[in-house]
């Protein structure tokens, strides 16, 4: 389970409209997803139209005549998308754990309590880099900072990481923090100067995916649906989507105990005879990774998932059992479409999936 806060203390920078869209993404993406609304300003909930007489504050608090557990609180937002909400009383929450021992943990040890799988678990921090920001950046093993072009952003960036530091030193916890240009205006030649100056900053923490400007993101916030359910075509769905697709690449594969892995082998030869093989190549020789997702492994990137090379030109062999499947290539983070295969469909989401054809030759 990944555990990722999205913070930056500077307002109207992308944040919470980020943690929304990109937790509706992820979730799009076959992965379960719960957010956490840690911000007592409550806007992750509030424009997700999700209220409730218990939040985040009845499940922190020790004080409160209405506790609760994390799982009594959550509410389902959709398929493998689940919130857990906030309120203005999260607020107080400040106040009650200023004296007390252990306060910067409180949120991990909820977290370490909580049964209920979920492949991520995001958590959107007040605007602010008080004691309820300590505590997600406690209970994260990575953070998103986003960003606008702006001066005024970046000084909260460097604000941040001075934090996440004292948190290294003090509680003993590294975290690892990647920046996100959001709310980009490619219009303005002021925007491309600003982005120079973070690529040459951050640039070995900063995502590849750029969050432009538009007017259908903060639609959608008024209207209470995340931007998928709004407008699956718009510039921020796909911004939001291809982000998602970027930080699912970052996933680190379990490995298989022996026992499973011999079974799964056993399987497999059980089947092979109603299988064919089919050998997937492109070529790419700068490439430094190449994957290949589809259909046929839930659009999965992990090392089963991973092309091999032999100078520039990248293959990989599966079996399939007949049938029509869509797939892409995900070259050093990118995701692509095969250019040497006309077949080809838009995705629900405005991109192109190539597809193949799998026929059973032994009639």
């Amino acid at each position: 389970m990944r555990i990722i806060s999205i913070t930056n203390q500077k307002g109207g920078c992308g944040k919470t409209t980020t943690a929304v869209n990109l937790a509706a993404s992820l979730a799009a993406n076959s992965r379960k997803v719960l957010l956490v609304d840690l911000d007592p300003q409550a806007h992750a909930s509030l424009g997700l139209n999700i209220k409730s007489d218990l939040n985040m504050y009845n499940v922190l608090s020790k004080i409160t005549n209405k506790k609760a557990r994390l799982q009594d609180i959550i509410q389902n937002l959709g398929i493998n998308f689940d919130i857990a909400p906030s309120s203005i009383v999260l607020s107080t929450l400040e106040q009650e754990l200023a004296g007390e021992i252990g306060r910067e943990s409180r949120l991990l040890e909820t977290l370490n309590n909580f049964s209920h799988s979920y492949d991520y678990i995001l958590i959107d921090c007040p605007p602010n880099l008080g004691i309820l920001t300590i505590n997600a950046i406690r209970a994260a093993n990575e953070i998103i900072v986003p960003v606008e072009a702006s001066r005024f952003s970046l000084e909260g960036l460097n604000q941040l990481i001075g934090i996440i530091n004292l948190v290294k030193e003090r509680l003993n916890h590294n975290v690892d923090f990647r920046v996100l240009v959001a709310n980009f205006d490619s219009r303005l030649r002021h925007s491309f100067k600003m982005l120079g100056r973070i690529k040459s900053d951050f640039k070995d923490q900063l995502f590849s995916t750029i969050i432009h400007i538009n007017v259908k993101l903060k639609e959608a916030q008024n209207e209470g649906r995340h931007i998928l359910n709004y407008d699956k075509y718009c510039r921020g769905t796909k911004d939001y989507f291809s982000l998602a697709r970027e930080i699912i690449t970052q996933e680190k594969a379990p490995a298989p105990s022996l026992v499973l892995e011999k079974k799964m082998k056993e399987i497999l030869k059980e089947r092979l005879p109603g299988l064919t093989e089919i050998t997937f190549s492109l070529s790419a020789p700068e490439a430094k990774k190449v994957y290949l997702a589809g259909d046929f492994n839930n659009w999965k990137l992990d090392n089963s998932s991973c092309m091999d090379q032999d100078r520039g030109i990248w293959k990989k062999r599966i079996n399939l059992a007949s049938g029509r499947y869509r797939y892409r290539f995900v070259i050093d983070g990118n995701w692509t479409e095969d250019t040497n295969n006309p077949a080809r469909e838009i995705n629900p989401y405005g991109s192109a999936d190539s597809l193949i054809e799998v026929t059973d030759n032994k009639g």
